[in-house]
């Protein structure tokens, strides 16, 4: 396969006017306009001008279309996967709730079971968030406190075992624990611990960072406000250059100013965008739950409705990199590489996704001028296309 008249997203995170050259599966190579290839024989898409994008991967959310990653249902993950695909997000690391850790095993033995059989049609199951159960009561959000515990290395452990080394991160609240430190020092080599759902001032978060934690989970939300004498997660975020922070941009959780503060002082490189979408993404307004709690949607607000707070986004990802570009003022060629290869090296498979380049999945999206959708290429197969 050749796409040809595109302008293709190179792994130096600019645009170049050209081509690419796939075979089965795998990028082959990048052209530039110089260095056509021949084409004769050759299965051609014409781009027609279109943005020639790495497929989208999204590393924290809970669902779409009615379904849950918590539903315990392989069913459930492989519609959740053909939605994440149809919109261009060709890989996936759906986030666990706060639940009882029986009822985690269960869900994560399913997740492992899925992704020895999973549909080529939809996005590829790479790994599991687990935000919970290890969060503070105090910052629990959208989780269900009832399940909340400190943390520990066994199940921490079980976790690991259930999901057959699928769960790529656990979520920490590290003040909540004595041995909060120990835990990240025990469970660090055999996966990412992040700060998740945490009321932790800067001490307890620098020190669990210190300790080898390299990841925030939706900075600024469910966790202390970031001010001058008390700088928090964030203020400890920023000072461990080797953690990465997800950031939630539907134009909900975070102000616009906040969202480009938080790239001038975390750098770019380090930002990944999520989109934290709920089971209420594509689908109509109504009542929902998230993790067996109520939640109310309404447009893109979805809120619990026992308390209002707020309860994940009913945005894409797609739709949260248009809307950091277009209303929140970051570069385009910086939100595709937060919402591509940062998230691949947060999760460790940027030898294989993440970018276009020679040797990688043939995982590609085409985007019109307006950033709307073109058409979806997943290992080398067209997925979906509109009117290209």
């Amino acid at each position: 396969m050749i796409i040809k008249n595109v302008i293709v997203y190179t792994e130096d995170k600019k645009f170049t006017a050209g081509g690419i050259v796939i075979h089965d599966d795998k990028i082959d190579n990048i052209y530039t306009t110089e260095n056509v290839p021949d084409m004769i024989g050759e299965e051609v898409i014409d781009g027609r001008g279109a943005y020639a994008i790495p497929g989208l991967i999204d590393l924290h959310f809970h669902g779409c279309m009615g379904d849950d990653f918590c539903d315990n249902s392989k069913e459930a993950i492989e519609n959740i996967a053909k939605y994440e695909a149809s919109v261009g997000v060709t890989t996936i690391a759906p986030a666990t709730m706060t639940l009882p850790v029986e009822e985690l095993e269960a869900i994560l033995r399913t997740a492992a079971e899925y992704k020895k059989e999973q549909n080529p049609k939809g996005a590829d199951l790479v790994g599991v968030n687990m935000e919970g159960p290890f969060i503070s009561p105090v910052k629990k959000g959208a989780q269900d406190e009832r399940n909340i515990m400190p943390c520990d290395t066994e199940i921490c452990q079980r976790f690991i075992d259930a999901s057959e080394g699928l769960v790529k991160f656990v979520g920490l609240a590290p003040e909540e624990s004595d041995e909060a430190v120990a835990f990240v020092k025990a469970m660090k080599d055999k996966v990412n611990i992040s700060l998740a759902h945490t009321n932790a001032d800067y001490a307890h978060a620098k020190a669990a960072f210190d300790a080898g934690a390299n990841h925030a989970v939706h900075l600024f939300n469910a966790m202390p406000a970031f001010t001058h004498r008390e700088p928090g997660v964030v203020g400890a975020v920023s000072d461990s250059e080797h953690v990465m922070a997800e950031i939630i941009c539907d134009g909900v959780h975070i102000h616009p100013s906040m969202v480009r503060a938080a790239f001038k002082m975390m750098g770019a490189d380090r930002m990944i965008l999520i989109s934290d979408s709920m089971r209420a993404t594509g689908m109509p307004d109504g009542q929902y739950t998230l993790g067996g709690l109520d939640v109310k949607v309404v447009g893109n607000h979805a809120t619990l409705v026992s308390d209002g707070a707020l309860a994940g986004s009913v945005t894409n990802l797609a739709d949260c990199m248009r809307t950091v570009v277009k209303k929140m003022g970051i570069p385009l060629e910086t939100a595709i590489a937060c919402a591509t290869i940062n998230p691949a090296k947060s999760l460790g498979i940027e030898d294989t996704y993440g970018s276009i380049a020679p040797g990688k999945k043939a995982n590609i999206v085409l985007l019109d001028e307006n950033l709307e959708l073109k058409m979806v290429i997943k290992d080398g197969q067209e997925l979906y296309s509109c009117n290209l």
